[in-house]
């Protein structure tokens, strides 16, 4: 009698976790499905790109680029907006605190990603944490350049005139965290010179100022300066790469600078979106983006811009920027700055 039951009661068991197994098999198909269309749905609206920083330099230059060829192979607008100030940190902010549906979009620098974390003692946000690498969208050098009536014609120039006049040299960036203001920095202690930082909310005021005499000196990106070097209103004293870059050959790098041979600093510009993104948008994204720099027409305007396109993979960035992270740790230790 007992067996009889405990059979009974094994059997209504079997059926119950039969039951229980068959609908946690048809929820996971579910899932999978959903996961399957989200990718093939996305995008149905418009796409908003943010700009961390001001229009008119280097990053708002190819984010306008990369998101006119987005719309067109998306079928759906991707508009650029800018969100300037604290050194890119607002803007950066505001994607990460986005909703995690590919909708909103943040077309990074390495101030407001790599940089900030180590130059601040706190912050809002958590870029390892509330940002999703999508792609390096590309790299530029970094160049110094000079006021015409300065007179000065090189960085050997820049360190005589900073010698024998202290406190006579002023350098203006896109902000406090950059690897623009760092490589002016780093250059002052390697020069054993004193050089006055002056932050700007982005390159082209900056370079406004510089072009006005207000300032002798601006560090940025090469892309914003390159029609004033070439109309000779802003001297190039020097890229902050290894080496001379293909598009400037005329201008020497740093590390040609007699005391300097070890010195350089890099540019780029990366695709971020909200950390949680499903997987299978952030990498149609990748996908979509990698495509627009592949296109002839697209990649001779960037270029022209002293930009290189990349469009690299999620899992490549993610590795970049840790080494970026490690790179720019050694430049900030070796600058004497401190976090603030």
């Amino acid at each position: 009698m007992k067996s009889r039951h405990k059979n009974r009661f094994t059997g209504v068991l079997f059926r119950l976790d039969a039951a229980r197994l068959r609908g946690w098999v048809g929820w996971i198909s579910l899932w999978l499905l959903a996961a399957a269309a989200h990718a093939q749905g996305w995008p149905n609206k418009g796409i908003t790109m943010v700009v961390p920083f001001e229009p008119g330099g280097g990053h708002d230059a190819m984010a306008r680029i990369v998101a006119e060829g987005l719309t067109a192979r998306l079928g759906q607008p991707v508009i650029v907006t800018n969100r300037p100030g604290a050194s890119g940190m607002i803007g950066a902010e505001l994607v990460s605190r986005a909703a995690p549906d590919g909708y909103t979009v943040l077309f990074a620098s390495p101030s407001e990603t790599v940089n900030a974390p180590i130059v601040n003692k706190t912050m809002r946000y958590d870029p390892d944490k509330g940002l999703a690498p999508v792609t390096l969208a590309g790299t530029s050098p970094i160049v110094i350049v000079a006021w015409p009536g300065t007179g000065l014609k090189s960085v050997g120039d820049l360190i005589a005139k900073a010698k024998a006049q202290p406190g006579s040299m002023s350098f203006g960036t896109a902000g406090n965290m950059g690897s623009n203001r760092l490589a002016g920095e780093l250059l002052a202690k390697m020069a054993q010179v004193d050089l006055t930082h002056v932050p700007y909310k982005g390159a082209s005021l900056a370079i406004n100022d510089v072009l006005s005499g207000q300032i002798p000196l601006a560090i940025v990106g090469i892309a914003p300066v390159m029609s004033h070097i070439a109309a000779g209103k802003l001297v190039p004293l020097a890229t902050t790469q290894s080496n001379r870059v293909a598009w400037a050959k005329d201008v020497p790098a740093v590390q040609e600078t007699p005391g300097l041979t070890t010195f350089e600093a890099v540019h780029w510009m990366g695709v971020f979106l909200p950390a949680k993104t499903p997987q299978d948008v952030v990498d149609r994204l990748q996908q979509q983006i990698a495509a627009v720099l592949r296109d002839p027409e697209r990649r001779t305007r960037l270029v022209g811009l002293g930009i290189d396109p990349v469009g690299n993979t999620p899992a490549e960035f993610k590795s970049f920027l840790a080494a970026d992270k490690e790179r720019f740790l050694r430049m900030f230790q070796a600058s004497g700055l401190k976090p603030e």
